[in-house]
């Protein structure tokens, strides 16, 4: 019987948007304060982060990265548990 995987949801929250699988938070888009945002999104997914002008390019960003994580794991050999 195949495993099957959850599939990635976007959730809005106060002043960030975060992207889920299950309760696993995967990535996450920060806005800034009301009377202080600069108008930059700001994501960050595992060790990557960025600025993006517009919600729909660093919500890309946040999958982007989240995508290239998860199809890099097999060539370092995920299944290391030492």
């Amino acid at each position: 019987m195949p495993k099957r995987f959850k599939k990635a949801f976007w959730e809005r929250g106060y002043l960030s948007h975060g992207y889920w699988r299950g309760k696993e938070r995967l990535g996450v888009v920060k806005l800034g304060p009301k009377k202080e945002w600069d108008g930059v999104y700001r994501w960050q997914a595992g060790n990557r982060a960025g600025e993006a002008s517009t919600l729909d390019e660093a919500k890309r960003g946040v999958e982007e990265a989240v995508l290239f994580g998860t199809s890099q794991l097999a060539l370092f050999g995920a299944e290391r548990d030492s």
